[in-house]
């Protein structure tokens, strides 16, 4: 897990090193255990290293492969020993114990479709001097960023957006997505950044560079299949498994959710039995009664014998943050959650816990939001049968589950009726300049056209837009402090196996995640594996956004980006139409604006 950095110049002069070190110097936090340098005439690599596997100079990078090959590499690859022992029959040998080693073997072995033989997350670039041609790859789902920005003069890339930004701090902003944030919220939809002529590789997609002409394509390489072979618990607990592998410390992200508890559950078992110590968790707990977890952490620890570690930010020690967490983030993002998350990667570096498991991706791929309801109704009626529905959502009623025929309706209603929904959206957001309010919603469009394909609806989610924003908030702010972070849910053949599951091992009788509940409850309590309070990481929102009023205030008087937004009048309106998510989307773009001096 590191940091990366690349130039070409497309003039063909030779790349100054200077500019590279400037470059990874912004991303020292990335990788605090060493760095490197690689230049080749008009062509330039650096690297900021976080060592977890080979912690020794030999897995130091950039890394070369006998006189072809040269790699600037983020990531893990967690099946990298089975991977090595099949390299090795193919007639490699290795001089690390490091996974990097084990990509440069493949890609010599396999080409670019190396790819599909890694179980892992990565982002990398290859300068292939055979060939002569630089290959770049982001793993499945996006766990690793890779930003890039292609210009007359050079193609450059990093893990980092501030890698990329104007030398002159001067940046100008894509109008539109600020427009989408602050209508409704709409985060990580498409390949564009905020920042104008900074994009993102798409997950899933490798990134070709002609290094004859300086031309490049981009080509996907993976799609979701269906995986019948293994029970979802086979996989999730080999997940699990494999992503304990490091020659450093491993803990996990407990919020008290069925996901994350399940996770801490699994990996405490496996990390006692190889380790012989007790497994560290992080819990942040919220100052507000209704949003505080701490008990089902709390019980979650006593069962797995956890050393639970927890935390409890007072409205003071966010004010404090604001600013670093912005700066931290790069982008926009939607809500006071994300700072609790910055927090618990914080303390994960205070004690030393450098490797940290977490739960993203259980949500989007057993239907743990309200907004599947209906479509997972759909799929009942095609699988089960009308009665079978039926008796479906008369037991979700009983159930007290939010899954009922009203609520069908309305994700029904919400969806299909766009135009009113939008019309709705345009009365509440009265605030908004009309003439600034989104004139087209192409994910809107997107959902309403999957709504009623499941399997579609959810691969939505992961690639284009809910997951993207989860894992683009994990990956700062963990690796802001020098922490990597693994997610078990995402490893591509869990995903697979839970998109193959039929509806009602899903949803049942009310419940959600009812496979997981499953898998929960041979490991945990009832009072955990069932259940229904899901909180999701709740931020005291209202606690800490009060505390500093005045200051928001004062920040967004002074934003020249809101004033071509919102109207004069609603500037002193807290909270703005009465809602404090939407405040702090306000807010949150007048600090962003003043931090990375954007301009439209």
């Amino acid at each position: 897990m590191c940091g990366i950095t690349g130039i070409l110049n497309k003039s063909e002069t030779v790349v100054n090193e200077n500019d590279l070190v400037r470059m990874n110097n912004l991303i020292a936090h990335r990788g605090p255990d060493g760095e490197g340098f690689y230049t080749s005439e008009n062509l330039g690599f650096g690297h900021r290293r976080l060592a977890i596997l080979d912690l020794s100079p030999d897995g130091h990078q950039p890394m070369y492969w006998k006189d072809s090959l040269v790699i600037t590499y983020n990531g893990e690859i967690y099946n990298f020993i089975e991977l090595r022992e099949e390299l090795r029959k193919l007639g490699h040998s290795f001089k690390s114990q490091c996974d990097t080693e084990v990509i440069l073997a493949a890609y010599e072995a396999w080409g670019e479709d190396c790819v599909s033989h890694f179980n892992g997350m990565w982002s990398f670039a290859i300068h292939d001097k055979i060939q002569n041609k630089l290959f770049c790859s982001r793993d499945r789902f996006g766990v690793k960023p890779f930003y890039y920005r292609d210009s007359e003069s050079q193609f450059k890339f990093g893990s980092e957006i501030k890698q990329l930004l104007n030398t002159d701090g001067m940046n100008k902003a894509n109008e539109d997505l600020i427009a989408h944030f602050l209508f409704m919220g709409m985060l990580d939809h498409e390949n564009r950044t905020f920042f104008k002529d900074i994009l993102k590789l798409p997950p899933s997609h490798n990134l070709i560079v002609d290094l004859k002409t300086n031309t490049f394509v981009i080509k996907k390489y993976y799609w979701i299949q269906p995986r019948k072979n293994q029970t979802y618990e086979e996989v999730l607990t080999d997940a699990v498994k494999l992503r304990l592998r490091s020659d450093v410390k491993v803990g996990t992200c407990l919020s008290g959710g069925i996901d994350s508890s399940t996770i801490a559950a699994i990996a405490s078992h496996y990390y006692h039995t190889e380790a012989g110590q007790k497994f560290n968790a992080i819990h942040a707990q919220s100052v507000e009664k209704e949003t505080d977890e701490s008990e089902y952490a709390k019980e979650v620890a006593q069962i797995s014998s956890l050393n639970l570690n927890i935390i409890k930010p007072e409205a003071q020690e966010f004010k404090s943050i604001v600013d670093e967490v912005v700066y931290t983030q790069e982008e926009p993002f939607g809500g006071p959650s994300i700072f609790l998350q910055y927090l618990v990667m914080k303390k994960a570096r205070e004690i030393d816990c450098k490797v940290m498991l977490d739960g993203q991706g259980g949500d989007e791929t057993l239907l743990g939001y309200e907004r599947y309801f209906a479509s997972a109704f759909i799929n009942y009626l095609r699988e089960k049968g009308l009665i079978a529905s039926i008796k479906e959502v008369i037991a979700s009623n009983k159930n007290n589950s939010k899954m009922s025929f009203m609520s069908i309706i309305k994700y029904v209603a919400g969806t299909y009726l766009l135009k009113l929904r939008i019309s709705y959206q345009r009365r509440k957001n009265n605030w908004m300049i009309k003439s600034t309010i989104p004139k087209d919603f192409p994910y809107l469009k997107q959902v309403k056209a999957k709504s009623f394909q499941l399997n579609e609806l959810q691969e939505l989610e992961l690639f284009s837009t809910n997951l993207q924003s989860l894992l683009r908030y994990e990956d700062k702010n963990s690796m802001r402090h020098g922490i990597e972070t693994r997610l078990p849910f995402i490893d591509y053949r869990a995903v697979e196996t839970s998109l193959s599951l039929d509806i009602d091992q899903k949803i049942s009788n009310g419940w959600t995640k009812i496979e997981l509940r499953k898998i929960c409850h041979k490991w945990l309590s009832d009072k955990i594996a069932w259940r229904k309070n899901k909180l999701g990481f709740n931020a005291p929102d209202r606690t800490w956004l009060s505390h500093i009023m005045p200051e928001m205030n004062e920040e967004i008087q002074k934003s020249k980006i809101l004033s071509h937004f919102l109207k004069a009048g609603q500037l002193n309106s807290f909270p703005i139409a009465g809602n404090w998510s939407t405040t702090w989307r306000i807010y949150n773009i007048a600090i962003w604006e003043r931090i990375y001096k954007v301009t439209l």
